[in-house]
C-alpha cells in the first residue's frame, strides 16, 4: 500500500516522505524497534538527506519514531495510542460543535451535505481513498468553522496521523460490504442533522454515538 498521491498535491518532498513512512509505520510494515538510517531512507525514496531529515523531525514530533545517533528507531502506534488519538478527536469535535450550536452557519450545513454526497459517490464507485478523504474533510470543515485558533493548531498537530488511520479504517469498512459503507455515511448525516438543530444535548449525543461506533471500527481494523 502506498500513501495516495492525490493527497500529496502541494506537499514538499519532505512532507511526502513523511506521509509514506507514517503509513508504513501505522500499517505495521515498519515494526516497533526496527532501526533505519537516514542513508537507507534517502536511497529508498531516491532523495537527498535534507528532505529525509525534515520528514524524520515531523514523525519524531508525532511520537512515531525516536531519533538516535545510531539511526531512527521505530516506535509505532499501539492500540492505546490509537484510542488516545481518538480521545483527542472526541474532545476537539465535542468542543467545536458545542461552540457552533448557538449560531450554526447555514453555509456550513450546505458544505457538510455536499461532502456527504461525495462520500456516497465514492462508496458507489468503491473508491476507499476518496471516501476517506471526504470523511476527513467533513470533520475538518466543522473544526475550521469554529474559528478557534488554538483548537485549529491542536487539530493540525494530529491531522496527518488521523488521516492515515482513517485511510486504513476506511479500507476495513469497504471490505465489510455496502451496508457498512452506508452505515458510515448515515453516521455523518446524523452528525450534520444534530448540528443543524442547534440543540446542544442532541449534538453531544450525536458526537458520543459517532465516536463510540468509530472506536469499535478501530479495534476491528488494527491488530497489535
Amino acid at each position: 500500500m502506498q500513501f495516495p498521491s492525490s493527497w500529496l498535491q502541494g506537499a514538499s518532498r519532505g512532507e511526502a516522505i513523511a506521509c509514506e513512512l507514517r503509513l508504513r509505520i501505522i500499517n505495521g510494515t515498519l515494526r516497533p524497534g526496527e532501526i533505519l538510517s537516514e542513508n537507507r531512507i534517502a536511497a529508498d525514496f531516491d532523495s537527498s538527506r535534507s528532505p529525509v531529515r525534515e520528514a524524520l523531525r515531523t514523525l519524531s514530533n508525532e511520537g512515531l519514531i525516536r531519533l538516535e545517533r545510531m539511526g531512527v528507531v521505530i516506535l509505532g502506534l499501539n492500540m492505546k495510542d490509537v484510542e488516545e488519538l481518538y480521545d483527542v478527536r472526541f474532545l476537539i469535535e465535542s468542543f467545536v460543535q458545542q461552540r457552533l450550536a448557538a449560531d450554526v452557519p447555514p453555509a456550513l450545513i450546505t458544505q457538510l451535505s455536499n461532502i456527504i454526497d461525495k462520500m456516497q459517490l465514492a462508496g458507489k464507485h468503491q473508491d476507499a481513498v476518496e471516501f476517506a478523504y471526504q470523511d476527513l474533510t467533513f470533520h475538518e470543515t466543522i473544526v475550521e468553522a469554529a474559528s478557534h485558533s488554538r483548537i485549529s493548531h491542536l487539530w493540525k498537530s494530529i491531522r496527518y496521523v488521523v488521516m492515515t488511520v482513517m485511510l486504513l479504517t476506511t479500507r476495513r469498512v469497504f471490505a465489510q460490504g455496502e451496508s457498512k459503507v452506508s452505515a458510515v455515511i448515515e453516521k455523518h448525516r446524523s452528525l450534520a442533522t444534530a448540528l443543524e438543530s442547534g440543540d446542544k444535548a442532541l449534538i453531544q449525543h450525536g458526537v458520543r454515538t459517532y465516536f463510540k461506533d468509530s472506536g469499535q471500527t478501530l479495534h476491528e481494523s488494527f491488530e497489535f
